[in-house]
């Protein structure tokens, strides 16, 4: 269970830092409204759910002890390392005004806001790679805690991602999130920073 709300923990907190899928979702929802962005929000999650069915299912073939299995930690470690120390280092300058940047077109249905949110998701690299960090750490455990990690994930970034849609019309909601990105991303980067360092500590006593 202490897995479980660390790994969980760690998950929702790199979710706070806004991304390419945040500001997707940002944009869709000024121009057509938070029902055709949960489209895109969804798409995001599906998204997301095939890279945690595709990383949990390939270290589940890995056996415990191995060369390639810590290999694959000492890696994963590595990654969430590095961007724990970037949402150190650059918090305090996300701007949410990307959202507007123009980069991504108004969207012109739900079901046209769907691929856009799965492409988003899928061309994001560092889905790919968050995912695999964090599926290392779980690799032994049981199959239902795997279906637990995936279910949770699945649902808080759709949950999150439908939030983000239903409040970013909403200027004040808009602006007091703006005050508290810095923290969140420090608090990220930290929890990121702790996760990875628990599982190293772990590596070298165990």
């Amino acid at each position: 269970m202490e897995q479980f709300l660390m790994v969980a923990a760690a998950h929702f907190l790199a979710l706070l830092s806004p991304g390419p899928d945040f500001f997707l979702v940002a944009r869709t929802s000024v121009n057509a409204g938070w029902r055709v962005a949960g489209g895109a929000c969804l798409g995001i999650a599906l998204a997301n759910g095939l890279f945690i069915v595709t990383a949990f299912a390939g270290v589940s073939i890995l056996r415990e002890g191995s060369t390639l299995f810590v290999a694959l930690q000492l890696a994963g470690c590595a990654y969430l390392l590095y961007i724990g120390a970037l949402f150190l280092r650059h918090a305090g300058h996300s701007s949410l005004a990307a959202s507007d940047n123009g980069l991504v077109q108004p969207s012109r249905g739900w079901l046209h806001s769907l691929a856009q949110g799965f492409l988003s998701g899928m061309l994001n690299p560092k889905n790919a790679l968050f995912y695999a960090s964090l599926a290392s750490m779980v690799a032994t455990t049981s199959v239902v805690w795997k279906i637990a990690y995936a279910a949770w994930m699945f649902t808080v970034v759709a949950v999150w991602d439908l939030l983000v849609a239903m409040a970013i019309g909403n200027r004040r909601v808009l602006r007091r999130f703006a005050r508290v990105l810095p923290w969140l991303e420090r608090a990220s980067g930290a929890m990121l920073i702790l996760l990875a360092s628990v599982v190293l500590m772990h590596l070298a006593w165990g």
